[in-house]
């Protein structure tokens, strides 16, 4: 089996390597499109791809065993494409990449590829956008369809980024390519398009919008809440002792309004986080704001741990931000944990305290308190007012 990259300017823009496998293949798999732009002497047997595709690939591939299969992929197979899912599901394959969307729209905009940020929407909620915003930053976004531009427009008018500069490439490396004109998030009006597209966004934050930067310890009025929320400053401590890594899974227990699960999420777009919640009004609210944060993938579980544990997928890291008083909760939260995994846990109460305290004891770690105190006027001068500390206690398992 060969994957084969195919662009809009269809069986004249492939190389002479790809055309050969398309012409000996004796079956041709892909979508409709794909299909469409061959011409009668690829004269294999043309199957579309079947809807879920994901669970259908092994079955397939092995109802065409020992036949040679070509599989046509828009642009670069590898760059969000079915190549993913086919090394994921079958194991190494062959793969003759075309030049993406991403490399045609840097090279018409004269933007680095390297320099340039891109968020897929293709079956992705828009939502997960708002985690790329920062001001002068350069974006490109994979669109699902024609709506998608009024759907960008629309979110960067929500999250105070409305006079970003806007365009959409459409069709790129073929014969209707065709590029929009420049116009601000706030004045969009283009109507829908073609469908192959995307959008290319020159980040701009309107005056008075809350700046929220790229690591951990974003303003407190980011969220939404009901007082149940770990401070920022504590917040910036706790995931710096975490340390999230691309592709790990945080457990956050007793979310309250998902704060740490959501900038554990924004340290890394493979970063993943499932928020356990007992209070459904609080599990709701945790869900907006990792939509109005940029991270709508978090998973919020609703209902009261230890018990709520048990169907998780093996996390790399757990934070404990309530229930630590729970008979068994320390030690379900333990043993879940791999080698090498760690966890983190915060009180304020005398109760916990104690709870951490024995832990600490029996697996080791390190105890620490965090105090901050805050200059607030008192009279006609100003003075410190002193939060509640906090305890934490952080220990990474021996392999």
């Amino acid at each position: 089996m060969t994957v084969v990259g195919i662009g809009a300017d269809g069986w004249a823009g492939m190389p002479g390597g790809s055309r050969a496998v398309l012409r000996d293949a004796e079956v041709l798999i892909g979508g409709p499109r794909q299909l469409d732009l061959l011409p009668p002497e690829c004269a294999g047997e043309r199957v579309g791809w079947p809807s879920p595709l994901r669970p259908a690939v092994p079955g397939l591939i092995a109802a065409h065993t020992g036949r040679r299969i070509a599989v046509l992929a828009s642009g670069d197979p590898m760059f969000y494409g079915i190549g993913r899912t086919l090394t994921e599901v079958l194991g190494p394959v062959r793969v003759l990449p075309h030049p993406s969307s991403v490399s045609h729209a840097c090279a018409r905009l004269g933007w680095p590829v390297e320099d340039t940020e891109v968020v897929t929407l293709v079956g992705r909620p828009a939502a997960r956008l708002a985690a790329a915003l920062h001001d002068g930053r350069r974006l490109l976004v994979l669109s699902a369809d024609a709506a998608t531009p009024a759907e960008v427009a629309a979110l960067l008018r929500d999250r105070g980024f409305g006079p970003s500069r806007m365009r959409v490439l459409e069709q790129l490396g073929g014969p209707g390519e065709h590029t929009t004109a420049a116009a601000t998030a706030d004045d969009w009006a283009h109507p829908p398009g073609d469908p192959l597209n995307l959008v290319a966004v020159e980040c701009r934050r309107a005056p008075g919008t809350e700046r929220l930067g790229a690591v951990p310890g974003l303003p407190d009025t980011a969220y939404e809440h009901d007082g149940q929320l770990t401070k920022r400053h504590v917040r910036a401590v706790t995931l710096g002792v975490l340390a999230p890594a691309p592709g790990e899974l945080l457990w956050d227990v007793g979310g309250g309004s998902g704060s740490i699960a959501v900038e554990w999420m924004r340290t890394h777009p493979s970063c993943r986080a499932v928020s356990v919640e007992r209070d459904p009004v609080r599990a709701e609210r945790i869900g907006r704001n990792a939509a109005r944060l940029g991270v709508p993938g978090l998973r919020v579980v609703t209902g009261s741990a230890p018990g709520a544990l048990a169907e998780l997928p093996p996390p790399d890291a757990v934070f404990i931000g309530g229930g630590l008083t729970a008979p068994g909760l320390l030690d379900t939260c333990w043993a879940a944990l791999p080698p090498g995994g760690r966890l983190v846990a915060n009180t304020v109460t005398l109760e916990s305290e104690a709870v951490l305290a024995d832990a600490c004891r029996r697996r080791g770690g390190e105890l620490v308190r965090l105090a901050v105190s805050h200059a607030v006027p008192v009279g006609g001068f100003t003075g410190w007012r002193q939060a509640m500390p906090v305890t934490q206690w952080a220990v990474q398992k021996d392999a």
